[in-house]
């Protein structure tokens, strides 16, 4: 029975080194390239015509004015006349041309007569959305009502954490040709292995005729799994134009309107404890929107982490607005979630005048992982400073420069997805590792190379990775942070069975038997006898004209039974800032991540995620929301000019902290994309009230919501 499990902790040679990205300096100087950087010859430029409406019916089309534009190869109806259009940016017309001018020129060409009609777009204020709100959630546990009638404190706030859209440097999209009846698809995709599958389907086209290529891709955070609207039309537009090729890449605009977005969680939250800060009781009366669809948020995960908080009263209502609908968005509701938590918590201490970490700690008993918490909290608390730099709610001395801290937790499963690789070991003593997942910027490449330089024993540069081909053995798509736990065993299977194979060549020559064997160091060599060997090269000579190939399978129940997998972590995040109480301007000083997520492959590519999603968290919780015009029923900033990112000057100092221990290293590899981007906002959020005295109830921390606040506070 072939060996697979994880080298022990001390026994590693490449794995939890700190190695830098293989495809690093190809990114760094544009050697790497994307799909929206093909130019094929006879490459025809594709351009949507979409609803400058939040609520429409198409009256007529007329294309014929664009249909005989010169350099307009096909037009398509997308959505005919009678259909009702629900939300700005909905796609009615595409066109190809051999120019992107050209295609541009034709889409203005289209005449359409629209019916305008009434819509419903922001909902912030549930007093204002009509019938559009649903019931979506009530629970009661235990007995609320008397639990609050002998809680010794009660504390009550608003909270509201803004629709994010998804804002991916590389937008949707994909150039796509035809070859008779087979077609190259080359998408910006989080799934190489399915989404031709996906494709086929909108186009009438057996899977196995379509040829799916992926190199490299500029982000996707959840959004990017589906073949899409955008993605059947560019195949159609290719057809009708002679299956040339035809690159169709969302514009920004469209982008940010159509193409995902986190909802919105709004609410009011009642939280009763007693004077030692042991919580008795949660109520919350929530309510969000990811579009039209109304959202599909989780409150029953409410009081989020704190799950066993006894008594509990939960109601929450969806609400269906004319807007671009929802997507997974990097950990989806878990930041909401841990913001309304979180900032209900802090608040309660700030009532009781209670150092918030006592009152988190006293309540880590509802919590799957107290201990783990526990430590997490003290690391943090040690890296930022709290004993020294933590004061009570607004007492922050004279000046008009206030600081504060604040701290969020957060959890997520990310266990292993499954996966196939296949590994082939050459006479010439060259390894390849192919398998259909993709880099999605995660260091993927990098991971797999690692497994496969311990497992071999060769040097990671003598390993040739193969993966973004639908070509290659399936492996699921990213999303969940579920990628590295699948590609890591997967690899690891097919590595150690195409080596088994490889002993069984060389054992006669060696004198013993294949499970004798072992390769180090680019020799193989018998166990306790180190002068018994022969080197890597010798040993592929023996091969003669034959190749090695095996292959290995992440079935993720079993992998878990195995001890190679796991899932389940926590985090916690704390962070320092200042408030220019004159300009309400909010600065990050510090931010503090702390993360476990079991066998960590490679810390410096793990502490670059956490940066990363710290990053996000920063501009989620200073700048990132979308705003929409009530009347007009469109997206006000729908560009990168006001739909603001964090540049290096916003995100301060950001001090990562991997809890790499024995006790989560023999959990085996877990996923780590998700968990650092939940507990931040709330952490800056908290640091925020701690600053200044009052609660900003509702994120982005803008100038304008500081100073509001300040002016509620001094009324």
């Amino acid at each position: 029975m072939p060996n697979y499990l994880w080298p022990p902790m001390d026994k590693r040679v490449v794995m939890g080194k700190r190695l830098n990205r293989l495809d690093g300096p190809d990114k760094s100087t544009g050697r790497a390239k994307y799909n929206s950087d093909l130019n094929p010859d006879g490459l025809l430029f594709g351009v949507l015509l979409t609803s400058p409406y939040a609520h429409a019916k198409i009256k007529s089309i007329d294309i014929s004015a664009a249909k005989n534009l010169k350099g307009v190869t096909a037009v398509r109806v997308i959505k005919e006349p009678g259909f009702e259009i629900q939300w700005e940016g909905a796609e009615i017309a595409a066109v190809a041309a051999v120019s992107e001018e050209i295609a541009r020129d034709a889409v203005r060409l289209i005449k359409v007569d629209w019916e305008v009609l009434p819509h419903v777009v922001k909902e912030d204020d549930l007093s204002k959305v009509g019938n559009r709100a649903k019931a979506s959630g009530e629970q009661t546990t235990g007995d609320p009502e008397a639990a609050f009638k002998e809680a010794d404190v009660i504390s009550e706030g608003e909270y509201g954490i803004p629709v994010l859209t998804h804002c991916c440097l590389e937008p949707h999209g994909q150039t796509v040709a035809w070859s008779g009846d087979k077609v190259e698809y080359n998408p910006s995709t989080q799934n190489v292995s399915a989404i031709g599958t996906d494709l086929g389907k909108l186009i009438n086209v057996p899977a196995t005729n379509i040829h799916v290529h992926m190199d490299y891709m500029g982000g996707g955070f959840g959004s990017k799994f589906p073949a899409d609207l955008w993605g059947e039309q560019a195949a159609r537009l290719s057809k009708e134009s002679g299956g040339k090729p035809v690159t169709l890449f969302l514009e920004r605009s469209t982008e940010l309107q159509i193409a995902g977005n986190r909802p919105s969680v709004f609410g009011k939250v009642r939280v009763g404890a007693k004077s030692d800060g042991t919580i008795t009781a949660w109520e919350s009366k929530t309510w969000s929107s990811g579009g039209f669809g109304g959202g599909g948020f989780n409150s029953q995960a409410f009081p989020y982490v704190f799950g066993k908080i006894p008594n509990k009263s939960i109601n929450h209502q969806a609400v269906s607005l004319n807007t671009g609908s929802a997507r997974a968005w990097r950990a989806p509701n878990h930041p909401q979630l841990s913001y309304l938590t979180c900032s209900a918590f802090e608040d309660l201490a700030a009532k009781l005048k209670m150092d918030p970490i006592d009152v988190f700690k006293k309540n880590l008993q509802y919590t799957d992982r107290p201990e783990v918490y526990a430590k997490q909290l003290d690391i943090a608390a040690g890296l930022i400073d709290w004993k020294k730099n933590w004061h009570q709610r607004g007492d922050s001395g004279s000046g008009h420069i206030k600081h504060g801290l604040g701290l969020g937790i957060g959890t997520w499963q990310g266990g292993g997805h499954a996966s196939k690789c296949r590994t082939v070991i050459h006479p010439d003593a060259s390894v390849e590792v192919e398998l259909g997942s993709q880099d999605l910027g995660t260091a993927t490449r990098t991971m797999i190379a690692m497994i496969a330089s311990e497992t071999t024993g060769l040097p990671i540069g003598r390993i040739k990775i193969k993966i973004g081909d639908n070509s290659f053995p399936n492996s699921n798509g990213s999303g969940g942070s579920t990628t590295i736990g699948g590609v890591t065993t997967s690899t690891r299977k097919a590595t150690v069975n195409a080596l088994d194979k490889l002993f069984e060549k060389v054992a006669p020559i060696l004198g013993t038997t294949p499970d004798q064997l072992e390769a180090v160091d680019q020799h193989i060599r018998v166990k306790g006898h180190p002068e018994k060997s022969m080197t890597w090269a010798a040993a592929c000579q023996k091969l003669g004209t034959d190749t090695i190939t095996a292959e290995g399978e992440n079935v993720p129940r079993q992998s878990m039974q195995e001890g190679m997998i796991s899932a389940g972590v926590g985090g916690i995040q704390m962070s320092h800032v200042s408030v220019d109480i004159e300009i309400g301007v909010v600065t990050i000083v510090r931010h503090v991540a702390v993360h476990d997520c079991g066998l960590v492959v490679n810390p410096k590519t793990a502490e670059s995620q956490v940066y990363g999603a710290c990053i996000q968290s920063i501009c989620g919780a200073l700048m990132e929301e979308r705003v929409m015009d009530a009347a007009t029923g469109r997206m006000l900033n729908a560009d990168m000019e006001f739909y603001k990112l964090a540049g290096i000057g916003d995100i301060g100092e950001i001090i990562v902290h991997m809890d790499i221990a024995p006790e989560h290293d023999k959990r085996g590899v877990i996923g780590l994309g998700e968990p650092p981007t939940i507990p931040g906002v709330v952490a800056i959020a908290n640091a925020v009230a701690n600053a200044i005295g009052v609660r900003v109830g509702t994120v982005p921390l803008s100038p304008a919501r500081v100073l509001a606040a300040l002016e509620r506070r001094n009324a």
